[in-house]
């Protein structure tokens, strides 16, 4: 059976066991285990929280570019710049600095071409708008050279505005 340890009289206060160190010796085992899973574990969630972020920047986008942008647009600004500085603003108001981020509106049907939205030629034509940031510019922990990687989205719409007929 069980063996129990005799218990001594301490000169402070009542009988005690002797195991009362064992308690601080395994939490400085257990301790750099659960704080580095915790930090993984932020780092994770800030990855994907990036990720969703740039998803719903693109879509968002991509909405603006697809819909009639009569009067919506400032005297002198293209709908692409529009498009883009949304899309830096939306991501910026959620951290991310809208230096780091890249915008690109390319032609669905051959992607290495830009796309502009204004062109009555590119009507109901299909785009795609995509949006990268690198982990090192949203990372709570430095990446180590070499390590960084981008983080993208993208969304594919088609370039067209309502028009409404009597």
């Amino acid at each position: 059976m069980f063996r129990r340890m005799p218990l001594r009289r301490t000169p402070l206060g009542p009988k005690v066991s002797g195991k009362h160190g064992i308690a601080a010796v395994e939490f400085a085992v257990v301790a750099p285990v659960l704080v580095a899973i915790m930090f993984g574990m932020m780092s994770v969630n800030r990855a994907f929280e990036t990720q969703n972020l740039l998803s719903i920047a693109a879509r968002e986008g991509a909405r603006f570019a697809s819909m009639d942008r009569n009067g919506m647009l400032a005297e002198g600004s293209t709908g692409n710049q529009k498009l883009e500085q949304d899309i830096k603003s939306f991501l910026a108001s959620n951290g991310i600095s809208a230096d780091s981020i890249t915008v690109e509106v390319k032609d669905f049907e051959n992607p290495e071409t830009d796309f502009n939205i204004d062109d009555p030629n590119n009507d109901l034509r299909l785009f795609e708008v995509r949006v990268s940031v690198n982990y090192s510019a949203v990372s709570y922990t430095s990446v180590p050279n070499g390590s960084d990687y981008a983080l993208t989205a993208s969304v594919v719409f088609r370039n067209g505005r309502a028009n409404l007929s009597d």
